[in-house]
């Protein structure tokens, strides 16, 4: 159990949250949530020890371990990866050597009774405890299964480490963190450097982690898929909810309404009082009744609804030149760095109004072909923009073509025109560029807030093709459906680079996937695409493909007389399956429903003292058996749907 008790902390005299108070338990799942600003950072921070609360205390068992993945990580140099990746298992070495060292110790002395022995022999059971748990005999074998999970390649291994991005120095770190398997792992914004591929298989090995897991995330299905709990950072205090995130905003609604209605209720009651009390003040025989009604306001504390951001940010594209039919050509292109072939002679074709996702490993080519369609990267081969088309081209290093000297207001209203003049404020806003924020000048932003307010800029030029490559990156929840919503309207065409799948999902009418310096296309979006491959864990893409089994010849039948029985058949079991897919959906949703509500009684702390706890346990526990089978069978029908 890791205690977090009466935490409070300040900044200029404002409080981020005060008096929070939580508790983690052994394997919990939980998603840190609140706006931009709200302490979801700083708790983290103060929670590995690397900040000090101004009151409260986080109270951990004696000698645990807690791992904390955040944004601030200093430059690797001086070691291979798998060297740096080895320094996770220092704990395991030093725990070895002590366990010689007591082994030893046991064998001279003799005083079996004392306090000192009894000691010795619980150490023992502690050491051996945390060395079963880290699996000593395996390290080099946890070492590569997590490196090459995370996408490096066993080439990669003996490369030194200074020779990496910062983002693939994130993914060491990262590595470093499971492998040393604390008790507590907190990882801020851990998706961010990662492909799609790799936050599968993240996901899947945090199903089975040894330990407790809070993440702070802009990643929705990310979220959704690792936590099933939620604590929320708001109005200085906490909200945790048994559930994960989508989950968690249904139950926050209800909470905002309540809260408002409530504080309606509460308004009335108080304008009903004053009335009482202007009515009766100035009569001599009820002057005391209004005393006493005046009293009753005093000690009243007033209902606040809780801060969230809900105003939705209307925006729009300034409509674009109308282009050529082809927007993009590419035949026969190559593209080599040094000697590495990245990009093998690879033929596309982009039409006016396609939305395009390119998604594959890091260092598949997904940001060279982007650089060379936005003419940044030379190539080899041939590549044709179509008939007007006006390119836009957004990336992280996109920033740097921004004029320090400009506040951040002036950036944008530099390129603003028409009705979204008027409506600056709101969406510098919606790019956590709030209040005097916008007065920044450029030059003083850290990197982040660069890549945002060139994003910004980016949305208000007249381009007719957008290629965006990573756009989310340094984008909250709020900023990203802002964009999201302006991409779904944008009339134009859409090239994007992201492996974050809750963005993608719905923009997107293609799916470019880059492997062995190839690309494939995929109709559809992003889950379109996921289903096709039937990508449910990276472990499925490292699985050679099964053998296809010999059909047995096949009777010959007339072509259309076969066509149209089997047209027939294939169109009744279809419905057939649909409906059974619809029937076993409702019940999901039922059984979750009645799962949550059991849950909100067992979160109650005074729930342990009912008299009837076996009872709503094991109603719970049938609740979700009964929803682990209802699960199965809709894989399966699903399955056989896509089958047909």
């Amino acid at each position: 159990m890791i205690s977090v008790q009466n935490l409070s902390i300040h900044f200029g005299g404002i409080f981020l949250f005060e008096e929070v108070s939580f508790a983690l338990k052994e394997n919990d799942r939980v998603g840190l949530v609140g706006k931009n600003g709200a302490g979801k950072s700083t708790l983290m921070k103060i929670m590995s020890g690397l900040q000090k609360p101004d009151s409260g205390q986080v109270v951990l068992p004696k000698d645990s371990l807690i791992g904390f993945l955040h944004q601030d990580l200093s430059k690797m140099k001086g070691k291979t990866v798998f060297e740096e990746t080895q320094t996770a298992f220092n704990e395991a070495l030093q725990l070895d050597k002590r366990m010689h060292e007591i082994e030893h110790e046991l064998t001279v002395r003799t005083d079996y009774e004392s306090d000192s022995y009894h000691d010795i022999i619980n150490e023992i059971q502690e050491i051996s405890h945390r060395l079963e748990i880290i699996n000593v005999a395996t390290i080099d074998k946890q070492i590569e299964l997590v490196l090459m999970g995370l996408g490096f390649m066993r080439e990669d291994f003996d490369k030194p480490v200074e020779t990496f991005s910062g983002g693939w120095q994130m993914r060491i770190e990262l590595a470093k963190i499971l492998l040393s398997k604390p008790e507590l792992v907190l990882l801020d914004e851990p998706t961010n450097h990662l492909d799609i591929e790799s936050i599968q298989w993240l996901e899947t090995y945090l199903e089975t982690y040894p330990g407790a897991i809070m993440i702070v995330s802009h990643d929705r299905t990310f979220l959704d898929n690792v936590t099933k709990r939620t604590i929320e950072i708001v109005s200085q205090k906490i909200y945790d909810y048994p559930a994960n995130y989508s989950t968690f905003v249904e139950l926050r609604k209800e909470r905002i309404d309540q809260q408002r209605a409530a504080q309606k209720n509460q308004e009335k009651y108080i304008e009903h009082t004053e009335k009482l009390i202007d009515k009766f003040r100035a009569k001599a025989n009820k002057a005391k009744f209004a005393q006493s009604l005046i009293k009753k306001l005093d000690k009243i504390e007033e209902i606040e609804v809780d801060d969230e951001e809900t105003a939705t940010i209307h925006f729009y594209f300034p409509k674009p030149q109308r282009s050529g039919k082809t927007v993009v050509t590419g035949k026969k292109v190559s593209k080599t760095y040094d000697v590495k072939l990245i990009l093998d002679e690879i033929d596309f074709d982009i039409q006016r109004g396609d939305k395009i996702a390119f998604v594959g490993k890091n260092g598949e080519g997904k940001s060279t072909l982007s650089k060379i369609i936005a003419g940044i990267e030379k190539y080899q081969g041939e590549l044709e923009l179509g008939h007007n088309v006006h390119l836009g081209y957004y990336a992280q290093n996109q920033a740097e073509t921004l004029s320090g000297d400009d506040t951040v207001f002036d950036t944008i209203d530099k390129v603003a025109a028409g009705e979204m003049r008027s409506h600056i404020r709101t969406l510098l806003g919606a790019f956590l560029f709030g209040g005097e924020a916008s007065f920044k000048k450029v030059k003083v932003l850290s990197g982040g807030e660069k890549s945002r307010l060139a994003m910004c800029k980016l949305l208000l030029e007249p381009y007719n093709l957008l290629v965006l490559d990573e756009p989310t990156n340094h984008l909250d929840m709020r900023s990203k459906d802002v964009l999201k919503n302006a991409l779904n309207n944008f009339e134009g065409t859409v090239i994007v680079v992201s492996h974050d799948r809750d963005f993608l999902k719905g923009i997107t009418n293609r799916v470019f996937e880059f492997k062995d310096k190839k690309i494939k296309e995929h109709i559809g979006d992003i889950y379109d695409y996921l289903a096709a491959k039937k990508i449910s864990s990276l472990a499925e893409l490292e699985l050679a493909p099964k053998p296809v089994k010999q059909k047995k010849e096949a009777v010959t039948v007339s072509p259309t007389k076969e066509n149209h029985e089997d047209k027939k058949n294939r169109e009744r079991e279809v419905n057939r399956i649909k409906k059974e897919i619809e029937k076993t959906e409702k019940e999901i949703a039922a059984l979750e429903t009645e799962i949550v509500q059991l849950e909100k009684q067992m979160n109650d702390p005074g729930f342990y003292e009912k008299p009837n706890t076996t009872e709503i346990f094991n109603k719970y526990n049938n609740l979700k058996e009964s929803h682990t089978q209802k699960m199965s069978g809709w894989e399966s029908l699903t399955e056989q749907l896509e089958t047909i």
